[in-house]
């Protein structure tokens, strides 16, 4: 069985949808940098195993990236899964797992990368919005892009509106793209994703909601 860990940060509502989602991998480990993220009581009402590992107590990027990594084969981890973790991983790191790790970002990729995706969307007026669930590099939101679902921009549309419709999008595709990395409908090899056994050129797109 594939072992999983969640690496977080903050509420963990994407923790929630993969361990709710009953996956064959295991969930095995939830790994957050904050004390007080609420992810870890999820986790710890699910039984699964916390650390928590807090940049600040490290010097540079690369020593805090070593001692989660260190924990992650401490927990004998097969995929590591991104949900909320707010951090810039540092390329030793992130080629470490190589194909193993999974990132969803709050739009459609390889638009609006990095933060503030919902107030950019709205100053520049675009009509589609949604998020992807991408393989991570050391490039920021520049890995290969898997899934992506998409929602209309309405003319009323807040960023906490936005946000919210995003969320419920994320919370259902990012289950399915981690279950087709367990079950091995979804591969990586030399630097590229196959998806049963064909070469993913372009990200699986779910219906527009």
């Amino acid at each position: 069985m594939i072992k999983i860990a969640v690496l977080v940060s903050g509420n963990g509502s994407n923790l929630q949808a993969l361990i709710d989602a009953n996956l064959s991998g295991q969930i095995v480990g939830v790994l957050s940098n904050k004390a007080d993220a609420y992810a870890l009581e999820r986790a710890q009402k699910a039984n699964i195993a916390t650390a928590v590992i807090s940049h600040k107590d490290f010097p540079t990027r690369e020593v805090f990236d070593e001692a989660m990594h260190q924990q992650l084969l401490a927990w004998e981890v097969d995929v590591v899964i991104l949900a909320g973790f707010m951090r810039i991983l540092t390329p030793t790191f992130v080629n470490k797992w190589q194909g193993k790790m999974l990132n969803i970002h709050p739009s459609l990729l390889p638009a609006y990368k990095g933060v503030n995706t919902h107030q950019r969307v709205l100053n520049t007026g675009d009509r589609l919005h949604g998020c992807t669930v991408h393989f991570v590099t050391a490039e920021l939101d520049s890995g290969q892009s898997i899934a992506q679902s998409a929602i209309s921009v309405k003319e009323h549309d807040t960023v906490a509106s936005l946000a919210n419709r995003v969320h419920r999008l994320e919370h259902f595709i990012y289950p399915q793209v981690a279950e087709w990395l367990c079950n091995g409908q979804l591969t990586w090899k030399d630097g590229q994703a196959y998806f049963r056994n064909q070469v993913l050129k372009d990200p699986i797109r779910f219906a527009s909601w």
